[in-house]
């Protein structure tokens, strides 16, 4: 019985430490950051779209015009 205490505790402290561990907490930022600039992007090309179109066709116009 004593054996299996020691194992449950050893088996508890090492949770417990791989739960504060902050190693991947940089990541975790990272990944949010882009996660919300991909949002922000998608916004904005969608709000700015028939301007962005109107600014494709001009380009176009002047590469077909070469």
């Amino acid at each position: 019985m004593k054996t299996y205490r020691k194992w449950l505790a050893k088996g508890t402290c090492r949770a417990l430490g791989l739960l504060r561990r902050e190693d991947g907490q940089g990541t975790t930022e990272y990944a949010i950051l882009v996660g919300v600039l991909v949002v922000i992007a998608i916004l904005a090309i969608t709000v700015f779209r028939p301007k962005l179109q109107e600014l494709w066709n001009a380009i176009a116009e002047g590469i077909n015009g070469l």
